[in-house]
């Protein structure tokens, strides 16, 4: 791996960090403040996922943030839940995998495929 493109999976995996602070953040705020937890849960991952984008824009891939990209960057999301949920799946149920260990090797495998998916949706081709 170029030293570039390590600096940007360096930078990708900071961004879910801070990604994933932000969602419990709000989600853990508005469970407090009375919304029922399925909703705190739509209103977090929302929140973070804009936010994910124009980190991911910024921060990782120093690009230029778009509507069209905006509106590509949820593919990301959706391959990276799919592969994840189909690994999980196999690991647990088909090799008998324990369920708080297995989502330790699915992350190993997925976030190097998301952050490739993700820099195919948000940079240019000859990026």
């Amino acid at each position: 791996m170029r030293s570039s493109t390590l600096g940007e999976f360096i930078r990708f995996v900071i961004v879910g960090i801070v990604n994933t602070g932000i969602y419990y953040g709000v989600y853990t705020f508005l469970v407090y403040t009375g919304l029922f937890y399925i909703a705190a849960h739509f209103g977090g991952f929302i929140t973070a996922f804009i936010i994910s984008y124009f980190l991911n824009c910024h921060f990782v891939y120093h690009v230029r943030p778009t509507l069209r990209k905006f509106l590509k960057f949820p593919l990301t999301q959706v391959i990276n839940m799919g592969l994840q949920t189909l690994l999980l799946y196999l690991l647990v149920d088909c090799l008998g995998w324990s369920e708080i260990l297995a989502p330790l090797p699915v992350l190993i495998i997925t976030v190097p495929i998301t952050y490739s998916i993700t820099r195919w949706v948000l940079k240019d081709k000859k990026g």
